[in-house]
């Protein structure tokens, strides 16, 4: 686990996942309000470190990569292929 998660991040990821807030509440046990204002914030998401543990775990879990660094982003692992019910979770 490198780097904190920006909310830009976290929306890219979800868009890459073709996730709703809701999808990535079920997914990682974390509420909808949390993720909407998270994602809401400038930079960092401003969540517990409990909560940004199981955000980052849940979008991993999917098949999401973090890139970090100089250009900070999202990415699919490579080799890693997004089932088609993953935006039933």
């Amino acid at each position: 686990m490198s780097g904190k998660i920006s909310s830009a991040q976290m929306r890219a990821a979800r868009a890459l996942l073709r996730w709703s807030a809701l999808d990535l509440a079920k997914a990682s046990k974390v509420g909808v309000a949390t993720i909407r204002r998270a994602e809401v914030a400038e930079g960092e998401i401003p969540v517990t470190s409990a909560n940004e543990a199981a955000l980052r775990r849940a979008l991993e879990a999917a098949g999401v990569e973090f890139t970090n660094g100089e250009r900070p982003g999202v990415r699919f692992v490579p080799g890693s292929r997004p089932s088609q019910h993953e935006s039933e979770i």
